[in-house]
């Protein structure tokens, strides 16, 4: 009994992710982190321009999800009427905004885009792979080219839930 207690709670303190329900993620939540590891090299480096970008994901119980990020640092044009095509490109690549409806399965959550800030997402799904661990909501990319460089990466976002 002793050994089997034992084996029980180095698995349960080895490992603070456990299975999800599809209410556990209902809510706001605040981008901690996100990482990108370039699939050629495995280097792992900021995702989003820095180590604090900005974003928001909510997943609402009517099945309907909202998600908005914005890179670190980036530039703020002098006013929207002196905004140049060069201004509207870097602000469009450092930015990313979609609604639609969501399904879990409990591992990993699918995005059916109905709204887009690139309509080339607009009407596809977006799969991501769900964890929990110390009160955060990880979420991991299949592999795909990155909208900036085009080099085949796997972003890792944490999410914190907004009170």
């Amino acid at each position: 009994m002793r050994i089997v207690a034992t084996a029980v709670a180095c698995f349960v303190s080895a490992s603070g992710a456990f299975a999800l329900d599809t209410q556990d993620i209902h809510g706001t939540w605040r981008l901690s982190s996100a990482t990108r590891k370039i699939v050629d090299t495995n280097e792992v480096i900021d995702a989003y321009g820095g180590p604090r970008p900005t974003g928001w994901i909510n997943y609402g119980k009517d099945g309907r999800m909202m998600v908005i990020c914005a890179f670190e640092g980036r530039e703020k044009p002098a006013a929207n009427d002196k905004m140049t095509d060069e201004d509207r490109v870097r602000l469009h690549k450092t930015f990313f905004a979609y609604a639609g409806t969501f399904k879990f399965d409990g591992k990993k959550v699918t995005h059916a885009i109905d709204t887009s800030w690139n309509e080339v997402w607009t009407g596809t799904s977006q799969v991501r792979e769900v964890e929990y661990s110390d009160n955060k909501l990880i979420l991991v990319t299949p592999p795909f080219k990155f909208n900036v460089d085009g080099k085949m990466s796997v972003i890792t976002l944490v999410w914190e839930r907004y009170p």
